[in-house]
């Protein structure tokens, strides 16, 4: 990984490495890595976007206890993404629908697979 590690000082971490409660945390930090190292965004963009969207967090009220930190880095991933051109809100938003509708469709335990039939609702 390319990021400076000093710039991650806020992330839950142990002694060999990220922690993430849930797989989509680690998803989430996979493709801001991926897409930095793909060069579309330096990684001061990165860390501006998520200092930004954990500070407005604290100004609505968010305690900052840690528990919240991959929804804020989530957020910032949209918004760069959105703010460079990558995607669209809308495009976001229906992918996140049809996530959202393969999981529903989706038995505990099973593997979500995300098909054509989750983007008709």
């Amino acid at each position: 990984m390319n990021a400076p590690t000093h710039l991650l000082s806020g992330q839950p971490k142990d002694v060999n490495g990220p922690v993430f409660r849930e797989p989509w945390e680690a998803q989430a930090f996979a493709m801001t890595i991926s897409l930095h190292e793909r060069g579309l965004f330096t990684w001061s963009e990165w860390a501006q976007a998520l200092s930004q969207h954990i500070a407005l967090a604290q100004a609505q009220g968010d305690p900052d206890l840690g528990d919240t930190y991959y929804h804020h880095w989530l957020a910032a991933l949209e918004s760069l993404v959105t703010t460079k051109q990558l995607s669209t809100d809308a495009e976001l938003k229906r992918y996140q629908q049809a996530w959202d509708h393969a999981a529903d469709r989706t038995p505990h335990g099973r593997p979500i697979e995300l098909r054509e039939l989750d983007f008709k609702s």
